[in-house]
Order: C-alpha cells, then structure tokens, then sequence
C-alpha cells in the first residue's frame, strides 16, 4: 500500500504540489501518494485528527492554516517556532512534528533566478504580515536584507513582523499609502498576501509608482503565472518573479524532511510549466 503525503488548506484545487511530489515519487521509485485536502480553519481541528487516524506520513500547510496548526502540533522546529507558522509536518509514531521550509525555499528560488540580488544586501518591502510573510521577511532579514520593511492592511500586525526583523536588519511597519510613496527605497519588493488569486482582478493594492529602475518585484503566488501585482511591474518594466521558484524549493526541502534526501529540483519549474501553467 502507497504511503499517503498531502496539502490542507483553502483553496487547494489550483495547488501543484501534487503534481510535483507525484513526480517525484515516481522518479525515485517511492510507493507513496499526494493528495489536497480542503480544510478551513473552522474545521482544521477535526481534519488533522483524521489525518493521524489514516495514516498519514507527512503534510503541507497552506493558506490560512500555518499560523493556526501551530497548537495542534507535538512539537515544532525551532526555525518554525521563530517564523510563528509551519508549512510541513512530518508525522512519526503518531507524534505531529512541525517546520518551516517556507522562506529557506524563497531564498533558493531568489539565489537561482537572481542571483546577484542575494550578494548585495538588499532593501526589502514585504508587503503582508501573516504566516508565508513572516517565514520570508524573518529569513531575509536574517540572511540577506539590510532593510526588511513590512507593509499591512491591518498595521498592528505589520508592527508585530516588524519588531521580530528588528534583531537581524532595520525595519519598519508602514501602511499601503505609506509604502507607495517611498518605493525607491527598495531593490525587491514581494507580496505575499492572497491577493492575485483572480485573475480579473481589475486593480492592484498598491500601485507601483517611482520604484528604481532596478527593483525586482515578486508574488508567492504562481497560479496565475501573472497576478495583477506583476503585470502592472511588468508593464512598467520592472523584473518580475512568481511564487513558482520558492513553490519547488520550499517543496524539495519538505520532501526531504519526509524522505531523507532532496530530490533534483533542475528541471521541475519548466515541468510544470510546461504540463500545467499557460
């Protein structure tokens, strides 16, 4: 019998890690599945009680779920515990183990697509504050950023992400407006929020006016390849990266946790571009 690996959270049904870990298996030879689960916070209690009863080996975390699976767990990675959400559980004699591969993933992505950005310590605009938000902004302050400043709609919990970078680069909590008007500050600027998720979505939330020429804007999300976000930076001109890259890196590293090895990564971003994105 397959073992059983998965994805809980909501939405679900555009993800592709299925795709990729599926692959995977397949390609080392593992007797072992990957299926979604849609599970909303409401009901995140009751789901990973029967993903214990079933069996299950390991699972992603996805939106909204990393921050809130945290009391669920038996213990959690102290990398995780810093971030404040896990992205990959690893289930082991009935004990639930939690980590974060998250922004470890997005760093990789960014070190294989721009690679000249991560040897230059870059300003840095966040914009989000929730779990994805906090495992990138804390491992980019930590290892690459001089300046990691976090822009939220809800400014209490920009504060709270700000004060944790605080102990590895400079940093500061800003509205939308006030992000907008001192983009040239920035050489990347990443929004990790949901928003981009519909395509006819008709506006962005923040309008990217007088960054520098030079600035690299990315989205977590890879499905659509182009959010509204990237479109307009596109547009402008500006470099652009989705959420695909750190998708397989944070992937390749939650593979590992379950497997014992980090699988070939080289050629699974034009795979699944080429099998799945238009």
């Amino acid at each position: 019998m397959d073992d059983l690996y998965g994805l809980i959270g909501a939405p679900v049904a555009h993800s592709l890690s299925p795709a990729m870990h599926n692959y995977w298996f397949k390609q080392y030879g593992i007797s072992a599945q990957y299926r979604t689960y849609l599970v909303d916070r409401q009901h995140l209690n009751h789901a990973v009680s029967r993903l214990k009863e079933s069996g299950i080996k390991g699972f992603n975390v996805t939106y909204p779920l990393k921050t809130e699976i945290l009391p669920l767990l038996d213990s959690v990675d102290e990398t995780a515990q810093e971030i404040g959400a896990v992205n990959t559980v690893v289930c082991s004699n009935g004990r639930l183990i939690g980590y974060n591969t998250d922004g470890a993933g997005f760093l990789e992505g960014l070190k294989q697509h721009f690679p000249e950005l991560t040897g230059k310590y870059p300003s840095i605009l966040i914009i989000g504050a929730g779990g994805a938000a906090r495992s990138v902004a804390l491992t980019l302050a930590r290892v690459i950023g001089t300046r990691v400043d976090i822009a939220n709609r809800t400014f209490e919990k920009a504060v709270k992400l700000s004060t944790a970078c605080r102990m590895y680069a400079q940093s500061e909590p800003l509205t939308f407006r006030q992000a907008e008007v001192q983009l040239d500050r920035y050489k990347m600027v990443i929004n990790t929020t949901p928003i981009g998720f519909d395509i006819q979505e008709k506006s962005a939330f923040i309008h990217l006016y007088g960054a520098r020429t030079d600035t690299l804007f990315a989205d977590l999300i890879y499905q659509p390849r182009r959010t509204v976000f990237l479109k307009e930076a596109e547009q402008r001109g500006y470099f652009v990266m989705n959420g695909l890259p750190m998708l397989v890196y944070q992937g390749a590293l939650a593979f590992a946790k379950w497997n014992g090895f980090v699988p070939d990564t080289r050629k699974m971003e034009e795979h699944l571009i080429h099998m799945y994105l238009d």
